[in-house]
């Protein structure tokens, strides 16, 4: 079953709250991200793909009173969310608008800041909302993404219900065309999109302990593809059921570690 633009991990309940405590989770990358363009006091930023919350808090903080965000998010359900998370939080200098990260529809050269964390791994194209953001960037001003890169990603000791699931998911991606190595290009399609200044900074965490949500990462995605890679004939409904129990109880075994994917920050200029 092949799903036109789907965003690899769906949209259930569960993924919201997931997505919430992974912006917890990467607070201080999100920190050291944005300290890399310089001070953004009085800036105007956007932040494509926000899901129910994204960075829009610490941007809110570091623009300030005189500054402004704009989230931009194409799920509904995720754009009401994240307007709950804004009033709740207090964020008068925060828009979340409804949109396509590919096409904004918001007026070129216009942000001192365009930033995304781990959507373009999730969706086919994602050269296209490179492309959008350095078109939204102003002469000057910053594009920086956090992306997320496949490789690496492995527990220890091995497990089958492990394997098999990679494997499934990875032909799931294929199928969609979702590249779940795209983290490795960052630095490339930003240069390539006419980006300057390019840095890049890689992230790993090993999670040997017990109790962090980021040990479950793969049994979580698992279970947010569960109904597709059903419907897609690349696994039945018995063997995943039988696969996701053994995986769970593997990542739950505080002999079990965990290494993540390869995270990637890179940010550059556009040019003057």
């Amino acid at each position: 079953m092949i799903l036109e633009d789907q965003y690899f991990l769906g949209y259930r309940s569960a993924e919201h709250d997931r997505l919430r405590a992974q912006a917890e989770d990467f607070r201080s990358e999100a920190a050291w991200l944005f300290d890399q363009v310089g001070p953004l006091d009085g800036k105007h930023v956007v932040e494509l793909g926000v899901g129910p919350r994204g960075c829009l808090d610490e941007l809110a903080r570091r623009v300030g009173p005189s500054g402004s965000v704009v989230g931009v998010e194409r799920d509904a359900e995720s754009v009401e969310l994240a307007r709950k998370f804004v009033v709740d939080r207090t964020l008068d200098n925060v828009e979340v608008r409804h949109g396509d990260a590919r096409a904004t529809g918001l007026p070129g050269d216009s942000f001192d800041l365009v930033t995304e964390r781990l959507i373009l791994h999730n969706v086919p194209r994602p050269e296209e909302i490179v492309t959008e953001a350095v078109r939204l960037a102003r002469p000057g001003g910053w594009v920086a993404f956090h992306e997320g890169d496949r490789v690496g990603q492995v527990c220890d000791p091995p497990a089958e219900s492990w394997t098999r699931l990679m494997e499934v998911s990875q032909r799931y991606a294929d199928l969609n065309k979702i590249n779940l190595f795209v983290g490795r290009r960052m630095p490339n399609l930003l240069r390539r999109a006419g980006l300057v200044d390019v840095q890049v900074r890689p992230v790993v965490y090993i999670d040997h302990e017990p109790g962090h949500e980021r040990r479950m990462v793969l049994a979580d995605f698992a279970e947010n593809l569960r109904d597709r890679l059903i419907a897609s004939e690349l696994i039945t409904r018995e063997e995943f059921d039988e696969l996701h129990t053994a995986l769970s109880s593997h990542l739950a075994d505080p002999g079990t570690s965990v290494i993540s994917h390869l995270y990637v920050q890179a940010w550059g200029r556009k040019p003057e």
